[in-house]
C-alpha cells in the first residue's frame, strides 16, 4: 500500500516540478537503488522481465531504478531524459489476472527505459499492457494480484495513468496530484482504452455514458481494507498546505508523514496507528507491510536531482542525492530478504528496527541533524548541478552518500536500543519477522 504524488511548475517555490514516492511491501522485502545504463540492442533481442520475456526495443535509456529485490521491474524511478513514475496496485470489481505476463513493476521499468517524455511514456505503457496483459504474483512471500495505477511526470508535465487488466484511462495533472491505492480518475478522464465503456456497461456497473470511472471501476472492500481515499486526502491536504510553494524538503517531509493522530501526539508509536498511513511502519495483523525505499525527484529544464533514502522508514532515514546519467555511489552489496551487514538496506534496518524500542524519543533525537543534513546535501547539490561538470558532479554526490552513511552508523553506536515494547502481538510479529531474516536479538 503505497502513494505517489507530483507538483506541477505552479505549486512550487522554484517553478519546477516535483515528484515524490514511498514504495510500502513487505517488511523485509529489502528494495535496491539501482543503475541501467543505456544500451544498444540487437534486431531479435528479447528483454526478462519477471515472469514473461518480450522483443527488446533497439536502444533502451540510462534509468535509476528503485526495485524489489526479487523482481525485474520497479517500483519507482527516473530516466535520463527527466522522465519519472510511480506505481500503485488498484483493485477493481474485475479481478486480476492470475496467470503470469507483465507486472506493474515491469511497466513501469520499460516505459522508463524507452520513453524520452512523460507522453511518451504513457504511450509505451499502454501499448505493452493491449500487447501483453498485466499478470502474475507481485507479493513476496504472501501472493498478491493487482491491477495497477501510475503518475508519469517530466520537467513539463505529468499524467496519471489507472488500468485494469488490458483496459486503461489517462487524465492529465493540474497544480497538485496524488495518487494511492484507489481509482481516481472520474469524469475527468482525456483518453481511455477501447474497450473500457462496453465492458463497464456488459457488467451493469454503469449505463452512463459519461461515467464516474472511479467510483464505478473500483472494488469498495478493497478500497475500505487500503484505507486508500484517507491517505490521499491526506497527502493532498499536505501538498495544499504550502500554498503554491512546495520545495523538495516539504516533499520529503510529506513521504514521512504518520497522520493526523501522530501529528497532535507528540508520543506517537507505530504500534499505536489505527490505518495505514504516508510512512507505513508495520504492526501485527493486517499492518504487516512497512515503507521499505521513498524517492524525491526535481525536474527542472535542466538536469533533474533525485532523492533516494534506499533504505526504509524515511522518517529515520536520510534522503541521498542522485543523478538519473551516471552511476551511484558504492553502497555495499544488493540486498535480498536475509540480512546482510554488508548491505546498506539491512544497515539501515537493524538502526530502524532498534529505534522501535521507544520510537517517539530516537526519532526526536535524529530528525533536526537529519533534516540539516538533507538541506545541506541539496545546497551542494543544486549548486554542482548547475555549473559543474560530471567529475564534480561524481564527487559531490559520492561525499554526500558518504556523510550519510558515516552519520546512520554513529546513530547506531549511540541508540540505547530495547526491544519493541508493549503489546505482545506487535512484539511478536517483529520477533518472527527478524527469526526469518536472521537478524539477531
Amino acid at each position: 500500500m503505497c502513494d505517489t504524488m507530483v507538483a506541477l511548475k505552479e505549486a512550487t517555490a522554484q517553478g519546477i516540478v516535483l515528484f515524490g514516492k514511498n514504495s510500502d511491501r513487505e517488511r523485509n522485502e529489502a528494495q535496491s537503488v539501482e543503475f541501467a545504463p543505456r544500451a544498444e540492442h540487437a534486431p531479435d533481442a528479447q528483454v526478462a522481465c519477471t515472469y514473461v520475456a518480450i522483443p527488446q526495443v533497439p536502444r533502451t535509456h540510462a534509468a535509476l531504478l528503485c526495485r524489489p529485490f526479487w523482481m525485474w521491474g520497479a517500483e519507482m524511478g527516473a530516466n535520463e531524459h527527466g522522465v519519472v513514475i510511480g506505481n500503485e496496485a488498484v483493485h477493481a470489481r474485475t479481478p486480476p489476472q492470475e496467470e503470469p505476463a507483465l507486472i506493474g513493476m515491469d511497466l513501469l521499468r520499460l516505459g522508463l527505459e524507452r520513453a524520452a517524455s512523460a507522453a511518451e511514456a504513457v504511450n509505451v505503457i499502454i501499448t505493452l499492457l493491449e500487447r501483453h496483459g498485466q499478470g502474475g504474483s507481485c507479493g513476496h512471500l504472501s501472493p498478491r494480484t493487482y491491477h495497477n495505477s501510475f503518475i508519469i511526470a517530466d520537467p513539463h508535465e505529468a499524467f496519471v495513468l489507472e488500468t485494469m487488466r488490458r483496459e486503461w484511462l489517462v487524465a492529465r495533472a493540474q497544480g497538485v496530484r496524488s495518487i494511492s491505492n484507489i481509482y481516481s480518475i472520474g469524469r475527468e478522464a482525456e483518453r481511455v482504452s477501447a474497450g473500457l465503456d462496453m465492458h463497464i456497461r456488459n457488467e451493469g456497473w454503469s449505463h452512463d455514458l459519461l461515467a464516474d470511472y472511479a467510483a464505478v471501476m473500483a472494488d469498495p472492500q478493497r478500497d475500505m481494507i487500503s484505507h486508500g481515499r484517507a491517505r490521499g486526502r491526506r497527502s493532498t491536504t499536505l501538498l495544499q498546505r504550502a500554498g503554491g510553494r512546495l520545495t523538495a524538503g516539504d516533499m520529503m517531509a510529506i513521504l514521512r508523514d504518520h497522520g493526523a493522530m501522530a501529528e497532535a501526539a507528540p508520543d506517537w508509536h507505530p504500534q499505536h496507528a489505527t490505518q495505514r498511513t504516508i510512512c507505513m511502519h508495520a504492526a501485527d495483523g493486517e499492518r504487516g507491510g512497512q515503507t521499505v525505499g521513498s524517492l524525491v525527484s526535481e525536474l527542472r529544464g535542466g538536469r533533474a536531482v533525485h532523492w533516494v533514502t534506499g533504505t526504509a522508514a524515511p522518517c529515520t532515514s536520510i534522503f541521498k542525492p542522485v543523478f538519473a546519467d551516471m552511476p551511484i555511489p558504492p553502497h555495499g552489496v544488493r540486498p535480498t530478504d536475509r540480512f546482510d551487514p554488508q548491505a546498506m538496506w539491512w544497515q539501515h534496518e537493524r538502526l530502524h528496527r532498534a529505534m522501535l524500542g521507544d520510537f517517539p524519543i530516537h526519532l526526536a533525537a535524529i530528525c533536526d541533524e537529519r533534516d540539516a543534513m538533507e538541506a545541506d546535501f541539496h545546497e551542494r547539490v543544486t549548486d554542482v548541478a548547475a555549473n559543474g561538470d560530471e567529475v564534480d558532479r561524481a564527487e559531490v554526490i559520492a561525499a554526500c552518500w558518504e556523510e550519510a552513511l558515516w552519520v546512520e552508523e554513529r546513530w547506531m553506536a549511540e541508540l540505547d536500543a530495547a526491544a519493541p515494547p508493549g503489546e505482545a502481538e506487535y512484539r511478536a510479529s517483529w520477533v518472527e519477522m527478524n527469526r526469518r531474516a536472521g537478524v539477531s536479538a
